[in-house]
């Protein structure tokens, strides 16, 4: 042979071993990337060419559901109900994709589950056309609609858990956004809205009930107490310094009770008219003396520190690390930069409400298949023992008298127990946020709430947990006895 034809030769077999490279590169080595590219058209058609599975509550009630259209996707996601569960199911997207519960659940509702590998080779064989999985959700639509009703417009968030499972019995962040505007198949229509909602003032997108955190104020309180009584040095009738002004050690700051009064009798108060009255300065002197890593600890045991997939994703609350005296004695009353979700202080509360056992909070209740199979039930998991159950009981008989004769007033319900904790949190020179936390019925829990107002809501400056949060937590309180009657036992 030649050198021109050894020459042809060696670049011929050079290009099909690139050829080869290439090949092997996109379909095996790259191909999970380009398949997840949102840019890649042909998987969004794939996927919306399928009937997304449904999510439903547990009252059966359809909040999302895949319609079928004349055009190249074939089938339109659809949420009936709008703003309501928009922070429970997200929305799914053809330019930004899925979001929320729709995100969490992908796998079963787009049917790409290998729990519906037999299902499909079902329908490919008789020629059905594939589809994925119904998700229901712990939800109940009775409480959800009283927290959204409860918020009426005002920036926040409302969680209800049942304290004995976990399960989420509401999940609601306002100002609420519509999930249909961002699930048109216009592009430009969904890109200009999800613009839009990007910009709205409150972030509507984002969940205020799980995704974001605050100063939990007062409510933090309920920690404190855990840890004192857990150490085993303070009962409930432990007597406390609390003065009208606490000068903070090694500085001149100084720390005051609400109403500017020394709490209980010359300046000493017991540890439960402490926290019935949510006396700050006593609260100050009880954390100092406990010291950070007894309360970094407590906290850590209620879920602190920790992010947790419900499944949705919920971020992570904080106690800091490294206090000096003046910042654990702000951080023993939740302030500091203490930072808690709605969703935490509702595991406090609910922690509390089980005898001391913290539950992993879960929204998704079944899967099944559309032939009804059950594909995935997740059972009640404990998240660990956040203290025992004398602490436990001795923390409920305390936040009772909170609702009995203290700053809960305003969520006394008839006929029903109720064991609280109000929280009026500072919040740099906006107004404070107005938080309430509670369980009932206080012997025989069936549900726990956490309130937030962000920036005390139309109360504004004048806002304080009790007069804001409380109201709130009651109606949604009393709408999910009403919706767990059948069930109590």
């Amino acid at each position: 042979m030649n050198a021109p034809l050894r020459r042809l030769a060696v670049v011929v077999t050079a290009m099909f071993t690139a050829l080869m490279l290439a090949g092997t590169w996109v379909q095996f080595v790259d191909a999970g990337r380009l398949r997840d590219d949102p840019r890649n058209t042909r998987t969004l058609y794939e996927e919306l060419g399928r009937q997304r599975g449904a999510i439903t509550t547990a009252d059966g009630t359809v909040i999302a559901q895949s319609d079928p259209v004349d055009d190249q996707y074939r089938y339109q996601r659809v949420y009936p109900e709008g703003p309501l569960y928009a922070a429970v199911t997200g929305t799914y997207s053809v330019t930004s994709g899925p979001t929320g519960l729709e995100a969490a659940e992908d796998d079963y509702l787009s049917g790409s589950s290998d729990r519906l590998f037999f299902r499909k080779i079902s329908d490919l064989v008789t020629g059905q056309e594939p589809g994925g999985a119904v998700v229901e959700t712990t939800i109940r639509d009775e409480v959800q609609k009283a927290a959204q009703e409860g918020l009426d417009g005002q920036e926040g968030a409302v969680v209800a858990l049942d304290p004995s499972t976990g399960d989420v019995l509401a999940m609601y962040s306002s100002p609420d956004w519509d999930p249909n505007l961002l699930a048109s198949h216009t592009r430009s229509e969904a890109a200009a809205a999800a613009a839009e909602l990007d910009d709205a003032e409150g972030a509507p997108l984002v969940s205020k009930a799980t995704s974001q955190s605050y100063p939990p104020g007062s409510t933090f309180k309920l920690v404190t107490t855990a840890a004192a009584l857990e150490s085993g040095d303070y009962t409930a009738d432990s007597l406390l310094d609390g003065p009208a002004t606490l000068t903070l050690p090694q500085t001149t700051a100084t720390l005051s009770n609400d109403d500017g009064r020394a709490c209980g009798t010359d300046g000493h108060t017991t540890l439960a008219d402490a926290l019935r009255v949510s006396c700050n300065t006593a609260y100050a002197n009880l954390g100092m003396a406990l010291g950070q890593d007894a309360l970094r600890e407590q906290a850590e045991a209620f879920g602190f520190d920790k992010a947790l997939d419900i499944p949705t994703r919920v971020a992570a609350s904080r106690f800091p690390a490294d206090l000096n005296e003046p910042q654990l004695a702000q951080s023993s009353i939740g302030q500091y930069s203490v930072q808690a979700t709605p969703m935490q202080m509702a595991m406090v509360a609910a922690g509390i409400a089980n005898g001391g056992v913290v539950m992993q909070p879960n929204l998704v209740s079944t899967v099944r298949g559309r032939d009804l199979q059950v594909l995935d039930a997740p059972r009640p998991t404990e998240v660990g023992r956040a203290v025992s159950r004398q602490t436990a009981s001795t923390l409920t008989s305390m936040m009772e008298g909170v609702v009995e004769s203290g700053t809960g007033r305003a969520a006394q319900i008839d006929g029903v127990a109720v064991a609280g904790k109000t929280g009026t949190a500072q919040n740099g020179e906006s107004a404070p946020h107005a938080w309430f936390t509670a369980f009932a019925p206080a012997d025989a829990p069936r549900v726990a709430v956490a309130v937030f107002v962000e920036n005390g809501g139309r109360a504004g400056d004048e806002a304080s947990g009790g007069r804001v949060a409380a109201p709130i937590a009651k109606s949604v309180m009393q709408a999910a006895l009403a919706a767990t009657e059948g069930s109590a036992g």
